[in-house]
């Protein structure tokens, strides 16, 4: 069995979900300790439960210590259920994205070489949190209030490498104003404060923003956020996004939006935006050959190197990283090309 260090770096749940979903592929046992020690309260939250219980239906696996506050969890994997009908729910507004995190790289792969229908993972939680991915960014489910339902087809082949190493221009900028229980003017306002924002710095660019009543029986309680999203030339997608609190204007959480969009088209200027970034980083790790993208200007996000070292601590994949004179970096990963190297199928 490995021991994973749940505290090493970014110390959050993603060193748990990268790891799980790692072990489950590999058929590694792991033991994962310290769990989110750098949080307040320590341990596991609903969320994360939720995650590892999700994981281990779909890796037939034997999970022990997976209780609200615990720091320790074992996870000793089995037979790969792909493709397969799975439900998850976080009974709390955990974020559903996360769950979807842990189970992505598990369903991808079938348990044999024959074997392609398509799975369907049915998520109940948050559908728009905060320090979590929403789900408009996510953009491969359908979204029903605090249900997502997604459907993933198992892949006939080892994940392809790949080179984004050079950006197109903004095309287009688009969006969604979403609220519930509230008045009708705070999507409005929303739909403003961003509008004025972005048309500063992006004149002649085509800006589309929906401002989208939820239905009152798909939502619980009231609530507001909004999410942005530059198309660029060539493909690609970088994003933004705020979430409502008591006490902000409502055109001010659009401007908050606008302002996280424009740093990462203007200032960072990367291939992918921040919360990308680190989420790649499982999938360049399996992938076949070597793929290399440019980050952002600055140092790379402690997220980032996180999920770096969960893969080369559970995978034979190398990790560089080059810096450049414009202060991006280029990272550039030699994956396992699974499953031919790694997890042989049944």
């Amino acid at each position: 069995m490995m021991s994973v260090n749940g505290g090493v770096l970014e110390g959050g749940g993603q060193i748990l979900r990268n790891s799980v979903a790692l072990s489950g592929l590999l058929a590694q046992p792991i033991s994962v300790h310290q769990i989110r020690s750098s949080r307040k309260p320590p341990g596991l939250k609903n969320q994360h439960r939720t995650g590892l219980e999700l994981a281990a239906e779909i890796a037939s696996a034997k999970l022990t210590g997976a209780k609200s506050g615990s720091t320790q969890i074992e996870f000793i994997p089995g037979r790969l259920k792909v493709p397969g009908h799975f439900v998850a729910d976080a009974v709390t507004a955990g974020s559903t994205t996360l769950l979807f995190q842990v189970a992505l790289p598990l369903l991808l792969f079938p348990s044999s070489p024959s074997e392609h229908s398509v799975s369907r993972l049915c998520l109940k939680g948050g559908t728009n949190a905060t320090k979590a991915p929403q789900i408009d960014y996510t953009q491969m489910s359908s979204c029903r209030g605090g249900e997502v339902v997604i459907t993933v087809t198992p892949l006939s082949h080892p994940l392809r490498s790949f080179s984004l190493l050079e950006r197109g221009e903004v095309g287009s900028i688009k969006g969604i104003a979403h609220f519930a229980g509230l008045p009708d003017k705070i999507g409005f306002k929303m739909v403003e404060g961003a509008r004025k924002s972005l048309s500063a710095h992006f004149g002649g660019v085509p800006i589309e923003i929906e401002s989208r009543r939820e239905r009152a029986e798909n939502t619980v309680g009231a609530g507001s956020g909004i999410v942005l999203w530059a198309e660029l030339d060539g493909g690609g997608i970088i994003g933004g996004s705020a979430v409502g609190k008591k006490g902000l204007d409502a055109a001010d959480l659009g401007a908050n939006a606008a302002q996280e969009l424009i740093r990462e088209l203007n200032e960072k200027g990367g291939c992918v935006d921040e919360w990308l970034e680190d989420q790649i980083i499982i999938f360049m790790a399996l992938a076949d050959g070597v793929s290399e993208i440019r980050a952002g200007k600055g140092q790379l996000q402690l997220h980032t190197r996180t999920a770096i070292h969960i893969a080369e601590l559970l995978t034979e994949a190398k990790f560089s990283i080059e810096e450049l004179e414009s202060g991006h970096r280029i990272i550039r990963c030699k994956g396992i090309g699974f499953p031919g190297n790694g997890r042989q199928k049944d």
